[in-house]
């Protein structure tokens, strides 16, 4: 096999055989925010077939409000610990890797729901993305605790076996709503300019580098889009981007996932035209550092039309390859594709293209 996504790569501690990511993919099949036994083969079987690295569904930290859904697996309750630990020895046992995501789902959890319903919904400065203030600001001292609300989840993942740390500042959640001028109207020190209001995740790097000393990795998520809007932007040159990312490089992340709904389309087509490079490759470009690319890879519809109940075909992988051959990102982040078939990595390792199908979107209600 000579796919250039079949080469290892050595980041931090770990020596990774390929460059293939099972990406986080929320499943809500964690009764009591407890992962069981079946999560685990979930993982496992994924382990056990090609997945060179594998980042757990986003699992909630110690904050009251971060969940609004009781099934979505959490970091912080001792019977959870216990699940994750299972998680982490089942991966093992087939010789993989796993990184738990860290989440936090701010604003777009709803006041009333979750495992918490009294708790109340954090944020930058309790307004919404259409510019609505609904809630007072929290204090410097309650940012500062939803800081370590992440660092000390990063902290058990290390004590736990985990192989690397990834944080959730992608989609609109907690972390991007602080990235995001629309919603973070502070004037401390979180507030500002983009790279100011980049702050808050540059502190979660630092504290939890504190936590899981210098060889574990710390992955960071982004993205530019957000669900409450598409055609959000938070850099809009890649001067922006760089002042932005820089906020993260200084404060000692590892590697950079740059979420895309459309792996294939460029961040700035002004700059370098319609087939100009993505987010991870101006990521990687900009800062040097090792950035995973992921969005719609092997499938031709994007994640969306999933929780619409629609379907996508299959999409070659040349232009991916060619990309990652050329040196553009490092690693490839796979959602539906691995979702619905467990040895999708290694049908593609071995060339057996023909076996690779349509996703279905029906796949979401299952843990295969």
């Amino acid at each position: 096999m000579t796919s250039p996504l079949f080469s290892p790569i050595k980041i931090k501690s770990m020596n990774i055989p390929n460059r293939i990511v099972m990406a986080p993919m929320t499943r809500s099949k964690s009764p009591g925010g407890v992962p069981g036994e079946d999560v685990a083969d979930y993982y496992a079987r994924r382990a056990a077939a090609d997945v060179g690295l594998i980042v757990t569904e986003g699992t909630t930290v110690k904050r009251g409000g971060s969940s609004n859904d009781p099934n979505v697996p959490n970091f912080y309750e001792p019977d959870s610990l216990a699940g994750w630990k299972r998680v982490v020895e089942k991966v093992h046992a087939e010789k993989g890797l796993i990184a738990p995501q860290l989440w936090h789902q701010g604003m777009m959890r709803k006041p009333g729901t979750g495992p918490n319903p009294d708790a109340p919904t954090d944020s930058p400065s309790g307004i919404t993305h259409s510019g609505k203030q609904v809630f007072d600001p929290p204090s410097s001292a309650e940012v500062d605790d939803m800081v370590m609300a992440y660092a000390n989840a990063a902290g058990e993942a290390v004590r736990l076996g985990f192989d690397a740390i990834e944080i959730h500042g992608a989609h609109g959640y907690l972390i991007d709503e602080f990235f995001w001028d629309v919603m973070n109207r502070r004037d401390d020190r979180f507030g500002g300019s983009l790279p100011e209001r980049a702050t808050f995740a540059g502190d979660i790097i630092r504290e939890t580098r504190k936590q899981v000393g210098p060889d574990t990795a710390i992955i960071l998520r982004f993205s530019q889009w957000k669900q409450q809007d598409y055609t959000a932007r938070l850099a809009r040159t890649p001067a922006e981007f760089e002042a932005f990312l820089k906020v993260f490089v200084d404060a000692g992340v590892d590697v950079l996932h740059a979420s895309q709904r459309r792996y294939w389309e460029p961040e700035f087509p002004d700059v370098d035209g319609e087939n100009g490079l993505n987010t991870a490759a101006w990521a990687k470009k900009l800062t040097g550092l090792p950035s995973i690319t992921v969005g719609s890879v092997g499938l031709t519809g994007d994640f969306q039309n999933a929780f619409r109940g629609e379907g996508a075909t299959v999409r070659k992988l040349d232009d991916l390859e060619a990309r990652l051959d050329k040196g553009e990102f490092d690693m490839v982040a796979v959602g539906r594709a691995l979702l619905q078939d467990p040895d999708w990595a290694t049908k593609v390792r071995e060339g057996r293209s023909g076996e690779l199908k349509d996703y279905d979107a029906k796949s979401l209600a299952v843990l295969y």
